[in-house]
């Protein structure tokens, strides 16, 4: 019999994936669940896809992996797709496809399988990166032929005793990892409306954030978070750190348009406490470390990178490239950044480094002052000379053509 490898969320459209794709390929499905830091009792995720028919469950705990092989990379990148979203989500889809077309060899499937829709994200993400693992491989996507809406998949699943979390009344779609929460659907979909309370499950609403702003200090050895609030810790444990103390003071929220990769826009919702943290404490720090000019190639890659990671192309040689160029920055990217959190704000308020360019004796204008005064009339002239000689022609042509005999 035919086997297929099911991602597996245990939400409404993999749950009812799985009794789909039994009866319409006349298949065995077997599904895989992630442990990417969603915070959800995974066994009870396991248990949820046997009773909806699958025929064995895996549930794989690749945080640390998430860690070091996707999210640390696009932080030290400073990927942040169009000014906004730090794409947790998008991240953790090439890992998704990796790990499905792994289980689909050991358990003999030459077919894997997604719950994504036709005009989502995360499709192009999964369908892309498991071709580029394995041209050989069959990519189903059972939401996209069923033609089903959210009203017919619970009723889909209520006639098949499946039960699902989501309700008629808040139909809203959730995606969350250790490094942000995406939320779509429903009332959301009105880029007017207000999200209500009820959409937001990891940040504190700012209003009801205590009094009294606190501090938090990250430090950074090469680029890696290492220590926070001077504990040391490993990258995956100064994560969940920041997201709980972010988090409770309503840091994180993010609500934009954004450009799909079909085509079209969209609003989207977002909580991110630990992404907006870190990627403003690591850009502050490498701001005091970095010359001028590298800093601006950086930031011209890392809209470059955002866009690839956005567009799953993660397994693309310009990725691996910039991989390489951004590694190379990371080695001065060592020392602390303090911030300041206050009802959902966040900002940075100190920052030191030993490999800081920043020169206090040059920078000062008080007693120890070393900057070479009289060596600045010279620069400005030299730096305005461009300026100035475009000047002196522009006035030049003009009195020409004042002088010149009117046309006849």
């Amino acid at each position: 019999m035919e086997r297929i490898v099911l991602a597996y969320s245990g939400g409404w459209d993999t749950s009812v994936a799985v009794p789909w794709l039994a009866e319409h390929y006349r298949a065995e499905v077997i599904t895989v669940t992630l442990d990417l830091g969603q915070g959800r009792e995974l066994d009870a995720i396991r248990q949820r896809a046997l009773e909806a028919g699958a025929v064995n469950a895996h549930v794989l705990d690749v945080r640390t992996e998430f860690v070091a092989g996707y999210v640390l990379p696009a932080l030290q990148a400073g990927a942040v797709y169009e000014g906004g979203y730090p794409l947790a989500t998008a991240l953790g889809r090439p890992l998704i496809a990796q790990k499905l077309i792994e289980i689909a060899r050991i358990e003999g499937a030459r077919s894997i399988a997604h719950g994504c829709r036709g005009k989502g994200n995360d499709e192009v993400r999964i369908d892309v990166s498991a071709r580029a693992i394995d041209p050989s491989i069959q990519v189903l996507a059972p939401a996209r032929e069923w033609q089903m809406s959210r009203t017919d998949e619970l009723a889909y699943a209520r006639a098949h005793g499946i039960p699902v979390s989501s309700t008629a009344a808040a139909p809203y779609s959730a995606d969350t990892n250790l490094w942000g929460r995406s939320i779509g659907c429903g009332a959301l979909e009105d880029p007017w409306s207000e999200p209500s309370p009820d959409v937001f499950t990891i940040t504190t609403d700012p209003l009801s954030c205590p009094d009294q702003p606190p501090y938090l200090e990250i430090a950074f050895e090469r680029g890696v978070p290492v220590a926070v609030n001077g504990v040391p810790m490993s990258a995956l444990e100064a994560i969940e750190s920041v997201a709980t103390i972010a988090g409770h003071h309503g840091v994180g929220r993010i609500d934009m348009i954004e450009n799909r990769v079909v085509g079209i826009k969209s609003r989207e919702v977002y909580e991110a406490p630990a992404a907006v943290v870190l990627q403003m404490a690591h850009r502050d720090l490498e701001s005091l470390v970095v010359t001028k000019d590298l800093a601006r190639v950086k930031h011209a890659l890392s809209i470059e990178y955002a866009d690839l990671v956005y567009k799953g192309l993660w397994f693309s040689p310009v990725r691996t490239a910039i991989d390489a160029f951004v590694a190379d920055v990371q080695q001065r990217v060592t020392g602390a950044i303090r911030l300041k959190l206050f009802k959902g704000s966040c900002r940075v308020v100190g920052r030191t480094s030993p490999f800081a360019i920043y020169d206090r004796a040059l920078a000062t204008y008080e007693d120890g002052d070393r900057f070479d005064h009289a060596a600045a009339p010279g620069f400005i002239r030299i730096f305005g000379l461009p300026l100035e000689t475009a000047s002196r022609a522009s006035r030049a042509s003009a009195s020409m053509s004042a002088q010149a005999p009117p046309k006849p």
